[in-house]
């Protein structure tokens, strides 16, 4: 619990460095919050801990007003909700589009902005697929692909590439490396 304080802490002071933000930060699960896929286990139990800064960044850029949301294609939300819950961060994401899909996650931002209303060109996205990535930067969302779950670097890359596409609006948007 100390070292989770400490991440959300900086992420915190990250989150302050950038004048321009998100006003929604987009997380995949699997294998971006937790290192597996969920649809392999059982509710009740998390098999392993998540990634170490996902709960901490999650939770500074609610305490900062910026808002999550998660687009998953598990097929099973149920146990993805369950251990959302067993995090205690599953009330913090204001959309979840949690549903088994063969193709990119257009649906699933889709279904994201016509919940919140917030439009794609404001989103930040974070996910371990490079096709979702692609997808969802073709709809206008600022994108970052993560290889080890998402963490410090990764939020503070997605942060700053969100705020240079206002500084140069043809730039691409999906980062893969730094």
């Amino acid at each position: 619990m100390e070292e989770e304080e400490k991440v959300r802490a900086e992420a915190t002071e990250i989150i302050s460095l950038f004048p321009v933000l998100p006003k929604l930060v987009v997380f995949d699960l699997d294998y971006t919050i937790w290192p597996y896929d969920c649809d392999h286990y059982s509710k009740g139990e998390l098999p392993y801990p998540p990634y170490p800064h996902a709960t901490g960044i999650t939770q500074a850029l609610k305490d900062k007003g910026i808002d999550v949301a998660i687009a998953s294609r598990s097929p099973r939300p149920d146990i993805a909700k369950s251990f959302l819950e067993i995090m205690g961060i599953q009330s913090l994401f204001i959309a979840q589009e949690i549903f088994c899909s063969w193709t990119p996650k257009t649906e699933h931002f889709k279904g994201i902005q016509r919940t919140t209303g917030i439009p794609f060109s404001s989103m930040l996205f974070f996910d371990d697929d490079y096709r979702n990535t692609q997808a969802a930067s073709r709809m206008g969302a600022t994108c970052v692909l993560v290889e080890d779950g998402v963490n410090l670097e990764k939020l503070r890359l997605g942060l700053s590439t969100y705020a240079n596409k206002f500084a140069n609006p043809n730039r691409n948007q999906t980062q893969q490396h730094d």
